[in-house]
């Protein structure tokens, strides 16, 4: 099962095709990530979990296998072995663009959700990365099989570089300045699965159709919003399939502050 996103020759982290709203009204570049560590390394760690490179790369960022029979022969790069080839500017472009310097793509990187992360942020983020010591094997090349090669033809399954073409400058709807941070985070990382337009979707011909975020807030009372994305329990008490996954491997280490961010300006975008 693709979990997100098959991670084929990703450099960072493990997007969804739904399109938002191109907008000028963005969020102050002064909003980002609440700093939860005075320590960068230990910041940007947090940075990692949150936007989803450990989840991808594992724990310990030395990849994983995330093939597929039918599919592809496909892995998470080492991150341990690849980030220290890179200057910082080049990491930050391979995060944001999907391209290596050398031009070649990156397949199902999520680079689009990170085009507008700050410069802050991003530091934090290359900090963590280059402070794990290089370990473990280079990983293998993808090797596309028919199911991928199938979805490529159809454009289902794109180059990350095209991602950020189509949707590198988009926003989630704009609910004031009040409600920035909460449209950040959700950009960077609800926008993965349910789109930058937030209402849901078929991301790809094998994956359930995900919510419109904006209809099912509604159902979530401050405690439960918290209860679910700590947890993965949904109200009543269910597991939601990905979305917990998700929550307990991600979304439990947004702080308080950020979780309730995220609730208000989903509130607010009803």
């Amino acid at each position: 099962m693709r979990v997100l996103a098959i991670v084929a020759a990703a450099l960072l982290i493990g997007g969804c095709g739904q399109q938002g709203a191109e907008d000028t009204a963005r969020p102050k570049p002064t909003v980002q990530f609440e700093r939860a560590a005075a320590n960068p390394v230990e910041h940007g760690q947090r940075l990692g979990s949150v936007l989803g490179c450990s989840g991808c790369h594992g724990e310990d960022l030395t990849g994983q296998d995330w093939s597929e029979p039918g599919f592809g022969k496909l892995w998470t790069a080492n991150l341990t072995r690849s980030v220290p080839s890179y200057s910082d500017e080049q990491l930050a472009s391979v995060i944001t663009t999907g391209a290596r310097p050398d031009g070649s793509a990156l397949w199902a990187m999520p680079s689009h959700l990170f085009t507008h992360l700050t410069a802050a942020d991003m530091a934090a983020l290359i900090a963590f990365l280059r402070s794990q010591p290089p370990t473990g094997e280079v990983r293998p090349a993808p090797v596309f099989e028919d199911g991928a090669r199938q979805e490529i033809a159809a454009g289902t399954f794109k180059p990350s570089p095209a991602d950020v073409k189509e949707q590198g400058n988009q926003w989630p709807p704009d609910a004031g300045e009040q409600h920035a941070l909460g449209r950040y985070i959700v950009r960077a990382t609800c926008a993965e699965c349910h789109g930058m337009n937030l209402q849901g979707g078929q991301p790809n011909p094998q994956a359930k159709p995900r919510p419109d975020l904006r209809v099912i807030i509604s159902a979530y009372d401050p405690e439960a919003f918290e209860r679910l994305l700590r947890t993965g329990k949904a109200v009543g008490d269910r597991e939601v399939a990905l979305m917990s996954e998700v929550a307990r491997g991600r979304y439990r280490h947004l702080t308080a502050g950020e979780l309730s961010a995220v609730r208000q300006y989903l509130t607010a975008v009803q």
